[in-house]
């Protein structure tokens, strides 16, 4: 059984979908998944051993944020460049090579004797990591059907979160029994065995049906600007980057507050902490099925949710966190985190739909940089330094407002989304013919 064009109401009615086998489609989207699960893996599993870190160097949090932001913002810088030369060498070809640099960073921030040795195997983590984010869901969305692109976002993207749980989970259980060495490792030879069965099941050719020269001439005739051209995609990049600024900050010092204030060792820490990641990406996967299923005759309702999300995710995170240790406390901050997770559909559907398909790597890769240089690189550090000055409790307070900002952004794209969703499908019939 196969995926066959189809035509309908809303946002790109008139792009076709991919004729791709069904199983096939889930196997890609299975390993592509894997993969990313490992990449988080390996960027979060730092998370749980903070306090091992900060006891054994005599480590500050600004410090220790640091370390965790350096590699979002390789992400932040590499990943546009990154993801054009994936697009001309092979995408499956630069995956598996990505998959394998950053595991073999992990293992060199296992093999780190001081901080700074720690700081260069991090920031190689960040090199390896930078495009596979972008270039793996071009992958996923050149194998569905448009109709399912909130929903594969989300589903997608979830696999960070998945990857912050296991990489925490099991991270902080391995440095409780074995060292925070061997936390490192486990994560590297997980994302090597992956990288090696990856090009063996998936083929470039069979992704990317037509061939490669097909692929190029449609490049040609499609222009670049559609990435940045319209208020609505520049509003998509910002407003999830922003948003994002909050929840990376979290899913970084949840072990943190959780040994701090609830007197969890490391390993405990680590699990508690991913219990709320987990939350995160539950959000991630349902709120893109709900933005689906709610936009199919309304498209411009999708900012709509995506503005709901991000207030709600504000006012619960809030109140979670000036609430006073507990259960109730903990409540509220895994509802608020599983919102806050919640733009990541919508807004890489918004993304999609108002591009090009034939640049939607290009497209993605600046999303993956609005993400990280607005949200995943700064929000750990900035949320460190205001540790550092005020304690941790009240950074986490003040951290949630800046869902407002994400909210007034998605707010500016509403009154032009389908008018800008329009222009882009037009314009390459427009050129081609």
């Amino acid at each position: 059984m196969a995926y066959h064009p189809t035509s309908g109401a809303g946002d790109g009615a008139g792009e076709a979908d991919p004729a791709v086998p069904r199983p096939y489609a889930w196997l890609v989207f299975a390993l592509t998944f894997g993969l990313l699960i490992s990449d988080y893996m390996s960027r979060q599993v730092l998370n749980a051993v903070f306090p091992l870190l900060k006891g054994e160097w005599m480590l500050s949090d600004a410090q220790l944020g640091l370390l965790s932001g350096i590699v979002a913002l390789m992400v932040g810088l590499l990943t546009f460049p990154l993801s054009l030369l994936a697009d001309r060498w092979g995408r499956v070809r630069s995956l598996a090579l990505m998959a394998v640099l950053w595991s073999a960073a992990t293992l060199g921030c296992g093999l780190a004797q001081n901080y700074g040795e720690m700081f260069v195997a991090r920031f190689l983590v960040g090199v390896g990591e930078a495009a596979y984010g972008s270039v793996g869901i071009a992958v996923v969305l050149s194998v569905f059907p448009r109709r399912l692109r909130a929903t594969l976002t989300g589903a997608f993207m979830a696999g960070g979160m998945f990857g912050s749980v296991l990489g925490m989970g099991l991270g902080g259980a391995i440095a409780a029994q074995l060292g925070w060495r061997w936390a490192f490792g486990g994560m590297a030879l997980f994302g090597l065995l992956l990288a090696l069965l990856y090009p063996v099941l998936v083929r470039e050719e069979r992704i990317a049906p037509g061939g490669a020269g097909a692929d190029k001439a449609g490049r040609r005739r499609v222009p670049l600007r559609s990435l940045v051209g319209s208020v609505s995609v520049r509003a998509a990049y910002i407003g999830s980057g922003l948003q994002l600024f909050v929840g990376g900050a979290f899913i970084v010092w949840m072990p943190s507050f959780m040994n701090r204030y609830y007197a969890m060792g490391a390993g405990r820490a680590g699990l508690g902490a991913a219990l709320v990641v987990l939350a995160s990406g539950a959000g991630m996967i349902l709120c893109g099925m709900l933005c689906d299923r709610l936009c199919r005759d309304a498209p411009q309702r999708k900012i709509s949710l995506a503005i709901a999300y991000c207030l709600g995710s504000c006012l619960l995170l809030s109140i979670g966190f000036a609430l006073a240790p507990g259960a109730a406390q903990l409540v509220l901050i895994c509802a608020g985190m599983f919102l806050a997770a919640g733009t990541t559909g919508p807004a890489g559907a918004m993304v999609a739909n108002l591009t090009h398909r034939s640049v939607h790597g290009t497209a993605f890769a600046t999303f993956t940089l609005g993400n990280n240089l607005l949200g995943l690189a700064p929000g750990p550090f900035l949320t460190g330094v205001l540790a550092d000055r005020y304690g941790l409790a009240l950074a986490c307070q003040l951290v949630p407002l800046v869902s407002l900002a994400a909210a007034l952004v998605f707010m500016l794209a509403r009154r032009s989304y389908l008018r800008d969703v329009q222009r882009v499908d037009a314009e390459p019939l427009a050129e081609a013919a």
